[in-house]
């Protein structure tokens, strides 16, 4: 190579999402040298660049709370400057709460945290190739406004959400499920203002068999309107030539505002740029057709107009890391408990069907949380590699409860903790103690 900066650090992380930020934060206040790689010109991911709203979430179905720390603590901050409602019972009924948030002040909190972490942030970057010696990455290559850079660091995060640092290492992968590696459908979430929402929730308390049977109508008088599913009837009798069975949105963060998630995009593969190309274009095919449906046909949304659409498609799944474990469904719904528990987790198991029409769901037992193990952080072949986000090592239907925005958060504090621990113990990952990698998670406010 030729023309190259290279750049040394102890932890550099791949991916600016929640789980990146997240990470990039653990591993600074350990006071090791961090840079975090981000292809965008703004942190978030896909909170900030697909709209992926609200954060769903942070609490069992009985309401225990179970994902705290650096998440926590982004909500707080967000909470103290006008950013962020807080935690608010989710009237979808789906969870117990959803935490509705303003993309805009996320990306200024985030980059602020990130700065007092003394993390050092690369936006615009692009990694496109990697150097590898044995079973070790060696560096990251990055393609941006200034050239060529080379990372070289002592240990690696994997916070892309594709895993495309793992998959050009050459680590062990896997993609959707296993019969077809088919994934989740791809969604364009779009904006709209104008909403009547107070027509909105009179017709769902006058007509209760139109919405989804654990929406909590005998709170509704009381607590405001954070989200809706159903509207059942309008959508089948709008034959649209979409595959889903419901409209689905979610309020704020304005009075009159709600995000809309009806759209999906089937059958692509979101880590090819051809079937990414032809997502994109569907996508916004489809946000126009639904606001014209929505105009025309819903109760509440007679003046409401397109406020805003997602920079890019939004990703359930594509590439996950295959690590020393992957958790299972059976693990999820049993509410199963982990030696090495690095984050916890209430949200369901939610697949949205890569083929057909419909969600399945399946719900956590025991005290509705189970515990994602260390393991599945861990490559199974990169010795000095950490996956961290909607990326860890699960199976296919698991993967549907951990790509959940707070579960990101979790695993990425933990990823980046590990990380800095390793640097300063001169260990590999595998080799660190999990009881000081789990002291380290309690001390910043981790519910593990």
């Amino acid at each position: 190579m030729t023309n190259v900066t290279r750049e040394t650090a102890d932890v550099v992380i791949v991916g600016g999402g929640p789980a990146g930020i997240a990470a990039a934060i653990a591993a600074g206040r350990q006071g090791v040298r961090v840079v975090l790689v981000e292809r965008y010109g703004f942190v978030g991911g896909m909170s900030t660049a697909a709209m992926v709203y609200p954060w769903m979430t942070f609490h069992t179905e009985r309401g225990e709370q179970v994902i705290r720390g650096i998440a926590q603590e982004i909500v707080d901050r967000l909470q103290a400057c006008g950013g962020s409602p807080g935690h608010l019972r989710d009237t979808v009924g789906f969870v117990h709460s959803v935490t509705p948030y303003d993309a805009a002040v996320y990306q200024v909190v985030a980059a602020e945290m990130l700065k007092e972490a003394g993390v050092r942030l690369l936006l615009h970057s692009f990694v496109d190739s990697v150097a590898v010696v044995g079973d070790r990455l060696e560096a990251v290559r990055v393609t941006s406004k200034s050239g060529r850079l080379e990372l070289q660091a002592d240990i690696f995060v994997d916070a892309s959400g594709d895993a495309d640092v793992a998959d050009l290492a050459g680590a062990a992968i896997a993609k959707g499920r296993d019969v077809d590696s088919q994934s989740q459908p791809m969604t364009m979430k779009f904006r709209m203002r104008g909403v009547d929402l107070a027509r909105v929730k009179q017709y769902m308390q006058e007509h209760p068999e139109d919405f989804y049977e654990k929406t909590p109508f005998e709170e509704l008088d009381t607590i405001p309107l954070t989200g809706v599913s159903g509207f059942y009837s309008h959508w089948k009798n709008a034959a649209m030539p979409i595959q889903r069975d419901q409209v689905l949105f979610f309020t704020g963060p304005a009075e009159d505002e709600v995000l809309i998630n009806c759209t999906r995009v089937q059958g692509l593969d979101a880590t090819n740029t051809e079937d990414l190309t032809v997502a994109e274009q569907e996508g916004r095919k489809q946000v126009l057709m639904i606001a014209e449906f929505l105009r025309r046909d819903v109760p509440g949304f007679e003046r409401a107009s397109i406020s805003a659409v997602a920079t890019q498609i939004g990703i359930r799944e594509s590439r996950r890391v295959i690590g020393h474990y992957a958790l299972t469904q059976e693990d999820v719904i049993a509410g199963r408990k982990f030696d090495d528990v690095i984050a916890r987790s209430g949200y369901p198991v939610d697949i949205h069907d890569p083929s057909g029409q419909g969600v399945t769901a399946a719900f956590i037992q025991g005290d509705g949380a189970y515990d994602i193990p260390y393991r599945c952080l861990l490559s199974q072949n990169m010795s000095n590699l950490l996956a961290a986000g909607r990326c860890i090592s699960t199976t296919h239907e698991a993967h549907a409860t951990t790509r959940l925005t707070p579960s990101c958060m979790a695993t990425g504090e933990a990823a980046g903790t590990a990380a800095a621990l390793a640097v300063k113990l001169k260990l590999t990952p595998a080799m660190l103690p999990i009881s000081r990698l789990q002291t380290e998670l309690r001390r910043s406010g981790a519910a593990i």
